[in-house]
């Protein structure tokens, strides 16, 4: 299985923000301080279609490290995170006739969780093992994730299996950051580490087990629920593209025409109108939409005086972007950024 080209345009389902955010929590962490750090809207844990770049995991796990002050937090956090059965990967797996089919299957719509994260099984007795490719390399920082993903993937196989599904080894790129002996009594199983593969090696005689809910016809109704989501995330991908094709030409202190975007994309501008309508979008909401995250992002989060920010949003003239930052936010962008810096210093 190919791994994917380290790409910004890369996200995750809003789904691992609502299952970490419980976690945080009982773990004692101050949830409130760390959504601040991290720039995490918290409507994000109402809104369940949301995705957010995989790049910001780097800030997130540094942000936790630095809070937390703890070597092993993605472990630990892994262990505190609910094991998520309201999601539609959790009921197509319940409902397939044994583990190994449900893993394969599954597998499949890894992308209704991340676009970061690849798959590949590798099936041999009495050992089989999940190897597990991300885009975004792990360095010191990304080590929790890698942590944190690795150990809580053991968990929910087990929970799903009642307690049948038996990891053998978590395997390791990076170098361990405490001593052996505590990953494994955080984990429950042995650990290696400088590995040349991240993965799961297991008891291979569970891919044959048996599901108590296995049920034809909800597996087809839940396999087909998978298949529609997944094609509506491919349809949407046409606006990522979009925004990295602005992101670029704002940063350029140029001025984007859906002619010169539909070119950079390879397509004519009457099929990217189409494709974006197709979406329930159009190249102008998508415009408007990047410039006032941009803009609420460089009010709330940097020292950028006004007449800057009106030049990177791609507006000429400050009258233009006060009247249509008024129009989105309801106030006025001096009044954005006090109210955003006084919330700061609040936390």
């Amino acid at each position: 299985m190919n791994s994917r080209t380290l790409d910004s345009s890369l996200k995750d389902s809003s789904l691992l923000i609502r299952m970490v955010f419980p976690a945080l929590g009982a773990l004692g962490l101050n949830v409130e301080r760390i959504f601040e750090r991290c720039g995490i809207d918290p409507e994000l844990l109402d809104d369940h279609q949301a995705r957010t770049p995989h790049i910001a995991q780097r800030l997130f796990w540094q942000v936790l490290e630095e809070e937390s002050s703890d070597p092993l937090i993605g472990l630990r956090l892994a262990k505190h995170v609910p094991v998520y059965h309201g999601q539609v990967l959790s009921y197509l797996f319940l409902s397939s006739p044994s583990f190994g089919e449900a893993l394969r299957r599954t597998l499949k719509y890894r992308r209704l969780i991340t676009d970061a994260l690849d798959f590949e099984m590798i099936e041999s007795y009495p050992s089989s093992e999940l190897q597990i490719r991300y885009a975004v390399p792990v360095d010191e920082t990304l080590r929790h994730r890698d942590e944190c993903f690795n150990h809580y993937f053991a968990r929910y196989f087990s929970v799903l299996t009642e307690g049948e599904f038996v990891c053998q080894r978590l395997r390791f790129t990076h170098a361990p950051a405490a001593a052996i002996e505590e990953y494994e009594a955080l984990v429950g199983c042995e650990v290696a580490f400088h590995q040349d593969q991240l993965g799961l090696v297991f008891d291979a005689g569970v891919l044959s087990r048996k599901s108590g809910h296995s049920e034809p016809e909800l597996l087809a109704m839940h396999e087909q629920l998978a298949q529609d989501r997944l094609a509506r995330l491919e349809k949407t991908d046409i606006v990522d593209r979009v925004r990295a094709v602005l992101a670029a030409d704002l940063a350029a202190g140029q001025q984007p025409e859906l002619s010169e975007v539909a070119q950079r994309l390879e397509l004519s501008p009457r099929a990217l109108r189409s494709h974006l309508s197709d979406v329930g979008t159009s190249f102008n909401e998508v415009l408007a939409q990047y410039r006032f995250g941009l803009a609420r992002h460089l009010l709330a989060r940097s020292e950028e005086p006004i007449a800057n920010v009106v030049h990177l949003t791609g507006f000429s003239e400050p009258s233009t972007f006060y009247r249509a930052f008024k129009r989105w936010s309801g106030m006025t962008p001096a009044a954005y950024r006090e109210l955003k810096w006084a919330q700061s210093e609040d936390v």
